[in-house]
């Protein structure tokens, strides 16, 4: 699947990479023209290297500035030089990089850093100033100096926001996984109980068959433990918790629902008696119930939704798509705060979690696989339609 995330940063690299070399074409048709043809090739060399380096800041966002920055100083030291004849050192096109770098390193490096590689930006400008306070050039460099830390702050503090969020979706599906799970517990060892109550009647009536209950309590008892491994996975934090399988309970009613104020759903599930673990049958009911919500909030225009949820021997997929065009409004990773529980639900569970653009057809697609432990024969259900 092709993240949608993954074409934004590329498309806004090279758009930023345009306006890169707009600013150095005009940069150095402007040099060229005042100082003379031989006395722009100085500061463009410098230009292009801080926007090269501000291009790829996301690969090592310290260094990058790091490097940018002694361009930079060197910029403003050689025109002082006495043997040099060039232009004031910092050229629009160098600080446009410059606010690049500034502003990256402020919003994702740790504090320390951050501070250090906007406290030398100031120093450099500064430096400019000292050299000729009397010219545009250090008011220009103060401008992007300001703005470069202005924007990096700004997104920094969106970024915590958007993250304390998420971890509060987290949490909260966390604990209401857990919860679920504590359920699950309580009714094994009810059951264990009552298992153990009769093994005591049979030992009185029919020793012979003791085993027999004490190996139905033994499994009840391993249920149990799995499931408490679970709950202790979830309240740890943890990513090695144990994958589970998971039958569908209840879609049928769920999508029936969905189909009375939104477009027709046709659902093509499993058929199969056995139980799936509780844990994981909700899973696959709050994945479905999440996609059909998200459908009536941002792709009203979908005229079919397909909701399939498919078995074989190595796990089981549950699917929510439709044919609805494309919408800017899709929740992506920053907005979806339900997708982003869902995901923590699924990835606790050993599955994973796709939502974004259907491959090669117009819709949005939201697909989950769980993995399931031991191969399992798969019959599918004749295909239900609601509409």
């Amino acid at each position: 699947m092709i993240n949608p995330n993954r074409w934004v940063k590329v498309l806004s690299t090279i758009g930023l990479g345009v306006v890169f070399l707009v600013a150095i074409t005009v940069q150095s048709l402007a040099l060229a023209q005042t100082w003379g043809a031989a006395f722009w090739v100085p500061g463009c060399v410098a230009a292009v290297v801080v926007c090269a380096l501000a291009l790829i800041r996301r690969r090592e966002r310290f260094w990058t500035a790091v490097t940018g920055l002694g361009v930079a100083a060197v910029a403003v030291v050689v025109p002082l030089l006495p043997a040099t004849r060039l232009p004031v050192g910092l050229g629009p096109a160098l600080v446009l990089g410059l606010a690049v770098l500034i502003g990256s390193a402020v919003r994702a490096l740790p504090p320390v850093r951050a501070g250090a590689i906007a406290g030398a930006g100031l120093l450099v400008v500064a430096g400019q100033f000292a050299a000729k306070p009397a010219s545009a050039v250090p008011a220009i460099a103060a401008a992007a100096w300001l703005a470069g830390v202005g924007a990096g702050l700004l997104l920094r503090r969106l970024d915590d926001q958007a993250r304390n969020v998420a971890d509060q979706v987290r949490r909260s599906e966390r604990l209401e996984l857990a919860r679920e799970l504590h359920d699950v517990v309580a009714h094994h060892i009810t059951g264990m109980l009552i298992q153990a109550q009769a093994a005591q009647v049979v030992a009185r009536r029919d020793p012979e068959k003791v085993p027999d209950s004490l190996t139905e309590i033994e499994a009840a008892g391993s249920e149990a433990m799995t499931a408490m491994r679970r709950v202790l996975g979830l309240l740890r934090d943890t990513d090695d918790v144990a994958s589970a399988s998971a039958r569908p309970e209840g879609l049928s009613e769920l999508v029936e629902r969905f189909s009375r104020q939104g477009p027709p759903v046709r659902l093509t599930m499993p058929y199969d008696e056995t139980e799936w673990p509780p844990e994981v049958t909700s899973t696959v009911y709050r994945v479905v119930q999440e996609a059909l919500t998200n459908v009536l909030r941002h792709a009203r225009q979908a005229t079919s939704l397909e909701v399939t949820v498919a078995r074989d021997a190595e796990g089981v997929t549950v699917e929510v798509a439709d044919n609805a065009p494309p919408n800017p409004s899709r929740p992506h990773h920053r907005a979806g705060y339900g997708l982003i529980g869902m995901r923590e639900r699924v990835e606790t569970l050993g599955g994973s979690l796709y939502a974004g653009p259907r491959p090669g057809v117009p819709g949005w697609s939201v697909r989950a696989t769980l993995p399931l432990p031991l191969p399992t024969d798969t019959q599918t259900a004749p295909t239900e339609e609601y509409g």
